[in-house]
């Protein structure tokens, strides 16, 4: 049985309680960014007032590369939050139209995607799965996502027709990013809870609303 020197197994545990300190604060501030995000999105639900096109994309771009600059100071904080009420504003018409179709699919997503984040994150976090694999997927992915966001909004490409074929994607697009995301926290890649909340976030938002979608369309509805 080969020894292991006692610098190492300092080391080693000290790497574990940071591991486990920046798990318990990413999960925390995750929790009051859904929550954050609710609340934003009950408020624009009531309002019925989605922003300007260039706002959104201002908002969906600018708020998490301002989060990645700040991210060691408060105002990354705070941006954080920002990025949580945008996210649930920006969604508030799929919402609303959804609580006036069928509030149900409403539940049967939040349920899925409970389930969903739930299960991934905790096999990622128990078999310590090194998912960094999925970075050039991720980054080829997200530039695929821009193009396509600019040719529906700028160029008004019609893509309905694969509005099913685009919702599987983009809820492999969210798993692949939690799962990627996860692993980077316990194998020690991302260090700052700021980041790594956010991106959870971003994920989970983007698993709940084309899970949400998915469901609608498989129902019937447009």
């Amino acid at each position: 049985m080969p020894l292991i020197a006692a610098s190492q197994v300092i080391r080693t545990r000290e790497q574990a309680i940071e591991v486990n300190s920046v798990l318990r604060n990413t999960y925390m501030l995750l929790a009051l960014m859904i929550a954050v995000c609710a609340g934003a999105t009950v408020i624009a639900v009531q309002m019925n007032w989605l922003p300007p096109f260039w706002v959104m994309l201002v908002g969906i771009f600018a708020l998490p590369f301002g989060i990645q600059a700040t991210a060691r100071s408060p105002i990354g904080l705070l941006l954080s939050f920002v990025y949580a009420a945008f996210l649930g504003w920006i969604g508030a018409p799929l919402i609303g139209e959804i609580l006036k179709i069928n509030p149900i699919l409403i539940t049967q997503a939040l349920g899925i995607t409970a389930a969903t984040f739930v299960g991934l994150s905790m096999y990622t976090i128990v078999k310590r799965a090194d998912f960094s694999w999925l970075g050039q997927f991720l980054t080829i992915s997200s530039f695929a996502i821009i193009g396509v966001i600019i040719l529906k909004f700028l160029f008004g490409v019609d893509f309905s027709p694969f509005a099913m074929l685009i919702s599987a994607f983009m809820i492999i697009f969210a798993s692949a990013l939690i799962l990627f995301q996860t692993s980077q926290i316990v194998l020690g890649g991302e260090r700052n809870y700021i980041i790594a909340a956010t991106t959870l976030f971003a994920g989970l938002w983007i698993l709940f609303m084309y899970i949400l979608q998915f469901l609608a369309i498989f129902s019937g509805r447009e």
